[in-house]
């Protein structure tokens, strides 16, 4: 299954905004460096004559700057400022490949700052739980939704509410986000408009009629380079649907291994991992699988129909954000996967820049279609602060005091407009041209995709045969399923799942 991290995923290819107001975005919208964390009450006094100085340090994600986060995030804490002016808020910026260790060495030896990036190693213990806060009114939210309860203000399809996975070991919320991770299909506006298409397309007969026609423009139609993530999203996309029919049948342990139903965040049902390892393991799923081939053949069709036949020599400029980012940003190819926050690596593009989900699959593409929806899942992650449980007093006070502000729809809008960010908040509608990739049911998560190979083989090396025509069906078949037991082995191993009856055979 995929194993997806927003930060792993920013580490290449981020650089400075762009200031043209055709994207109106300006970085890698994913991480905020903002907040996460708590409301509650009190705050610096603002009677007070002394100033008090609170410091976030964290992850640059949005340019090459080893000083600042850029201009967005300077105009937030400026306008912070200019509201509580007792406050002063100082930015640390750590480098992308050592920040984890830094951030964790902080909190285990009770040296961190007011606020610290979450995505690190850490304990329930070193940051404070912020339930408390949250249930509290966000002073900064004067009516609706927000303003008896600060957890109100967040969109409850992707945070606690509607997301039991955002609590810690001990139950306890120790995150707040202000910004949510969508993936999904950018594309070149102009590029559409020179061959006579319309966004977004509805099938994925349309999707591929589209490609013929972009052809037919001069373009290449889909950007791929031999990241792994490019055939792993598609695979995503295309097995969600078309596995949706063995979903109940499959679902056979909770997330927490105990037998039962699991359910998504939204409720609906969902495969656990230990019912995923039960299901290859006993020949439950395998790649005989009528739709398990179905899958396979309609991703061969997709490659052969948009993407460049040179796709796996493309090593330059491989990207976590932009699948094949120098063809897409050049307008050699017309349309590319992406992370929202992927815009920040698109800056220099001299198109307009929209995005899109992939389309549904129907019986018009294969007979095994099963009528679901296009799915991928929306969520939180990318940038999320805490504070540190040694944050006491009047600092813990005008630290929740700056992450409320910043949670409030009308200060945080223009962050996101400028970043393209998705919104967290109710109230704030985010970069318009990032929107598509959480809306509808494309913002939920798939309930059943395909097994994962062991962890030493790449995602890419799963289907890279095939895609090339090197492998029959029939060979890529068993060649994967050889790599699906043998994930399953791991995984059965690594969580000791060894005594299960299906494991031992």
């Amino acid at each position: 299954m995929l194993r997806f991290s927003m930060i792993e995923s920013t580490r290449r290819g981020l650089s400075r905004p762009r200031s043209s107001t055709a994207l109106r975005l300006a970085a890698g919208a994913t991480a905020v460096a903002v907040g996460l964390a708590a409301c509650g009450g009190g705050g610096a006094d603002p009677s007070a004559d002394k100033t008090l100085t609170i410091t976030l340090e964290g992850p640059n994600q949005w340019n090459e700057s080893g000083s600042s986060f850029g201009k967005p995030w300077e105009d937030l804490i400026a306008a912070f400022q200019k509201a509580e002016p007792t406050i002063k808020v100082k930015t640390v910026v750590l480098p992308l490949s050592s920040f984890s260790q830094t951030i964790s060495t902080h909190l285990a030896s009770g040296t961190a700052p007011e606020l610290v990036f979450q995505q690190v190693p850490h304990q329930p213990h070193m940051v404070h739980p912020l339930d408390e806060h949250l249930a509290k009114p966000n002073p900064y939210i004067k009516s609706g939704p927000g303003s008896e309860k600060w957890i109100d203000v967040f969109r409850q399809r992707y945070y606690v509410q509607g997301n039991p996975k955002i609590r810690n070991a001990e139950g306890k919320v120790e995150l707040v986000p202000f910004n949510l991770v969508g993936i999904g299909l950018f594309y070149n506006k102009e590029a559409f408009a020179k061959a006579g298409l319309t966004a977004p397309f509805k099938t994925f007969g349309d999707l591929l009629q589209g490609c013929a026609r972009l052809k037919a423009a001069g373009y290449t139609p889909l950007a791929m380079d031999r990241s792994d993530i490019g055939p792993e999203w598609t695979i995503r996309a295309i097995s969600g649907m078309l596995l949706d029919k063995h979903v109940d049948r499959l679902n056979t342990y909770t997330f927490d291994g105990k037998p039962g139903k699991a359910t998504s965040a939204t409720g609906a049902p969902a495969v656990a991992d230990k019912a995923m390892a039960k299901a290859v393991l006993s020949g439950e799923l395998t790649t005989k699988t009528p739709e398990v081939a179905a899958t396979l053949e309609l991703l061969k069709k997709m490659w052969d129909a948009c993407v460049d036949k040179n796709w796996s020599g493309n090593t330059e400029g491989l990207n976590g954000a932009v699948v094949g980012l120098r063809d897409f940003a050049t307008a050699k190819a017309a349309m590319a996967w992406g992370v929202n926050f992927g815009v920040s690596a698109l800056q220099d593009a001299k198109f307009d820049v929209a995005s899109m989900p992939f389309p549904q699959i129907t019986a018009e593409s294969t007979p095994l279609a099963s009528g679901a929806a296009p799915r991928f899942g929306a969520s939180i992650g990318g940038t999320s602060y805490m504070i540190p449980s040694t944050v006491k007093g009047e600092k813990l006070a005008a630290t929740l005091k700056f992450l409320q502000f910043i949670s409030t729809p009308e200060h945080i809008d223009p962050w996101l407009k400028a970043t393209g960010g998705i919104s967290a908040v109710e109230g704030a509608t985010g970069a318009e041209e990032t929107n598509a990739f959480a809306e509808g049911t494309w913002g939920d998560s798939v309930p059943l995709e395909f097994p994962a190979g062991p962890t030493s083989v790449t995602k890419l090396s799963l289907v890279e045969g095939w895609l090339l025509g090197t492998k029959s069906l029939e060979e890529q078949q068993r060649y994967l399923q050889d790599l699906w037991v043998k994930g399953a082995r791991q995984i059965v191993k690594d969580r000791k799942w060894n005594d299960e009856p299906w494991a031992k055979a």
